[in-house]
């Protein structure tokens, strides 16, 4: 029996009525499948939403995350602590989806070895960053404003340039976060070549 034949076999017996089983038993037994299958599906999709997940894997443990723990968004006076995902995966659902999607060239790298040396992450870094600096340009800084909002900023307690610069260019739109805070999580790539 070919694949063909296997597969019009099939898809008769799906398209033949039940006799054993009711039309009731098989919606609610479709029911229970679509929520068993949602709940599995948004439970996978938080535990790929981790620290412990993105660090699993020596190529993100023994580079980013390694500078990560030299910054303040580590550890610092008030101990609130930003964890990969944090910064790397937007909040609401549907951003989370296409940047997880988008995530999926990332597997690529891991399965063909991309960056699993520190020279081949280096000789990287630059493409890297600028397409997180894209990313962040292209949605506002959504990630950072989702701990650091505006509205709440205490201009009095920055520095004269700081405040300036945050009312001049984050309250009128000009600018946003990831214009001037390239490097605040990571160690900045090789910059010499690079316009802007």
């Amino acid at each position: 029996m070919s694949m063909l034949d296997n597969a019009r076999a099939l898809a008769g017996v799906i398209r033949r009525p039940s006799v054993h089983f009711s039309l009731g038993f098989l919606a609610f037994g479709g029911f229970l499948f679509g929520v068993v299958f949602w709940g599995g599906f948004n439970w996978a999709l938080e535990v790929t939403n981790t620290e412990a997940f993105c660090v699993g894997c020596h190529e993100m443990r023994d580079n980013p995350f390694a500078e990560l723990k030299s910054t303040v968004h580590y550890t610092n006076r008030s101990g609130v602590r930003a964890t990969c995902p944090d910064c790397h995966v937007p909040h609401n659902w549907t951003d989370k989806i296409a940047r997880k999607t988008q995530a999926s060239k990332e597997v690529w790298g891991k399965l063909f070895g991309t960056v699993d040396t520190k020279e081949k992450y280096d000789a990287h870094r630059l493409e890297l960053a600028t397409r997180e600096w894209a990313r962040f340009k292209a949605n506002d800084s959504l990630e950072c404003r989702n701990c650091h909002d505006l509205e709440y900023m205490d201009f009095t307690a920055q520095s004269k340039r700081a405040s300036k610069q945050h009312e001049t260019f984050l309250a009128t739109g000009e600018k946003t976060c990831i214009d001037c805070h390239k490097g605040i999580a990571h160690r900045l790539p090789d910059m010499s070549g690079v316009k802007g």
